[in-house]
């Protein structure tokens, strides 16, 4: 048996189950140094955690009798950072230790307090619950860890990250100090180890974690867009891949609502997770996915936390992740126990760069592809819809009076026309994204003469082609930064490493004001004014509006200096309707 070295009854549950062999970060617990001793374990999201430490700890929770060793106060105790983690290990360890008779308490913010007490007053073998609630519970002495054999931080990493530090020390310190710490986590940094030194002892230190790149199962790709363009690559994506199930992930509660609501309106059957939440409605959210009545699901980093659906093939990060263990994380959703998954970047041109770093940071392997234009969407529908009506079906005779009434009335032809009419019809459609091809060809807006253009200021910006600079988002950038409208936006010269433009002299003085007011710190693209659009020789040349530029300007202002350079930092904003 594969499974030999546990207790029957564990062995008999994961049969069950149809566990046919243990997965490497399982078979690595099982192995015999690891029998008794603190671990560290590094194991990616989806690599069957829950069950190795579920088998880690057999040895202190079942008796000779291959039965629960019977007690009031826990023998054991998991820690998870969010409410649907915690929910997903009970359940997982509900089934895995049901035949031995464990009872197991699970204690987690949102739900009812006064039921969790009775419930730890009844007595429980283990507990599973979030920091927040479970040091509640022990400071109202509703749970007591005199007894504790061993105690689990599951994702340990992620609950240092929410601020959880002081809440693990203080349920730890209430420990004994003989019991096991077993710390499970995707990644493990400086923290992780500082916490490791002062609650473990001799600790072995298991990784499963692959070295070319974060998931061996997720295909990630990069999708390269223009700002504007986010939301309608985001419903193009999801036309093209038609997932049974997806996640859409964003930065923000508000961005979570309004892109949900998006969604919803163009016919996508949708559900969104974010803080604002109560744990009945997430769920409820939850079991629409499950069940197949949602499809789509929006939500932010937290409240996706935990989520195990083994439908959910598609994973989109509609904003940027802050750094390359966010990315691990919610593209971990996927590509879970030996199933393939893919998880999709929507890269704002601007970002190309700050993307590739952190993906080579995390040892991914991105395929960079442009947004799924509609006539890749439409060709995918027909083969899928050929696919659909080709397969063999089952037909009982109802249907088939049915079907010989139809070619008693319509001919073959026209049966087919109407089921591919239907089948169009329960989709959304695709939008229209701008061509990448033809934008390549207008690096220059037309420059010959415009009304109001007789007079002007050239201003500079600090990207170019080698920065991605392109007209799509360079035109709705200096818009939206300056409160000017296209209209009012003359010739733009994109450079090598920097982007020239033309505003009327009438307005140059209105364009620099508004640029003041709207810099931020999440800004990353600098305007300033420039004397020309061109460099020749090392030095500025002054050229009309017909003259190419050609390399990098290095001018100062001209008349009086400047404002002083905004600089954009951080992830880009959240998407536009």
């Amino acid at each position: 048996m594969p499974f030999s070295t546990l207790p029957p009854l564990l062995a008999e549950a994961l049969a069950a189950r149809g566990y046919a062999a243990p997965t490497p970060v399982q078979a690595a617990v099982l192995e015999p140094e690891a029998n008794g001793r603190d671990l560290i374990v590094s194991a990616q999201t989806g690599s069957g955690k829950t069950v190795a430490f579920g088998m880690a700890m057999a040895p202190d929770l079942i008796g000779e009798d291959g039965r629960v060793i019977p007690t009031r106060e826990p023998h054991a105790l998991i820690i998870a950072p969010t409410r649907e983690l915690a929910l997903q290990v009970s359940r997982e360890l509900i089934w895995l230790y049901g035949p031995t008779g464990a009872r197991i308490a699970t204690c987690v913010g949102g739900m009812d307090a006064s039921k969790e007490r009775r419930q730890l007053n009844h007595g429980a073998h283990i507990v599973v619950g979030t920091p927040g609630r479970l040091r509640d519970h022990l400071e109202r002495g509703a749970l007591d860890l005199s007894a504790l054999k061993a105690a689990v931080l599951d994702e340990a990493d992620e609950m240092l990250d929410m601020g959880f530090r002081d809440d693990l020390e203080h349920i730890l310190d209430a420990s004994p100090n003989e019991r096991r710490t077993l710390l499970f986590s995707a990644t493990m940094p400086k923290p992780i180890v500082q916490l490791a030194k002062r609650y473990q002892k001799d600790a072995l230190r298991i990784s499963t974690v692959g070295e070319d790149r974060g998931h061996g199962d997720i295909s990630y790709q990069a999708v390269t867009v223009s700002p504007s363009e986010i939301e309608h690559a985001v419903i193009n994506l999801l036309r093209f891949h038609e997932a049974e199930t997806a996640i859409l992930f964003c930065a923000t509660r508000d961005n979570v609502r309004h892109l949900h609501a998006t969604l919803t309106e163009r016919g996508f059957s949708a559900v969104a997770l974010s803080g604002e939440h109560s744990q009945n409605e997430r769920n409820a959210a939850l079991q629409a996915l499950r069940d197949r009545r949602a499809r789509v699901c929006v939500a932010t980093d937290v409240a996706a936390r935990g989520i195990d659906l083994p439908t959910l093939t598609l994973v989109i990060h509609v904003e940027l992740p802050r750094d390359a263990e966010t990315l691990q994380h919610r593209s971990g959703r996927t590509g879970r126990a030996g199933k393939k998954g893919t998880a999709v970047l929507i890269v704002p041109f601007p970002r190309r760069r700050r993307v590739e770093m952190m993906l080579r940071g995390a040892r991914i392997n991105a395929e960079w592809i442009d947004a799924p234009t509609p006539e890749a969407i439409r060709a995918q529908d027909h083969e899928r819809l050929l696919a659909a009506l080709l397969a063999p079906v089952e037909t009982d005779e109802e249907d088939a009076a049915l079907a010989e009434r139809l070619m008693a009335e319509k001919s073959p032809q026209e049966i087919a026309a109407a089921l591919v009419h239907a089948h169009r019809a329960s989709m959304p459609q695709p939008e229209e994204l701008a061509d990448r091809s033809q934008a390549g060809a207008r690096d220059e807006r037309q420059s010959s003469h415009r009304e109001g253009f007789d007079d002007i200021v050239w201003f500079r910006m600090d990207v170019g082609r080698n920065q991605n600079a392109d007209p799509r988002w360079i035109l709705p950038l200096i818009c939206r930064r300056g409160h000017i409208t296209k209209n009012e936006v003359g010739a733009i010269r994109i450079g090598p490493n920097e982007t020239a433009f033309q505003v009327p002299r009438a307005l140059a003085a209105k364009f620099q004001s508004s640029v003041a007011r709207t810099a931020s710190e999440d800004d990353d693209v600098r305007f300033e004014v420039s004397e020309g659009p061109v460099q020749q020789g090392g030095r500025m040349q002054r050229g009309g509006p017909n003259r190419p530029m050609r390399d990098r300007p290095t001018g100062g202002p001209r008349g009086t200096h400047s404002a002083k350079p905004y600089v954009r930092k951080g992830p880009p904003r959240g998407p536009r309707a």
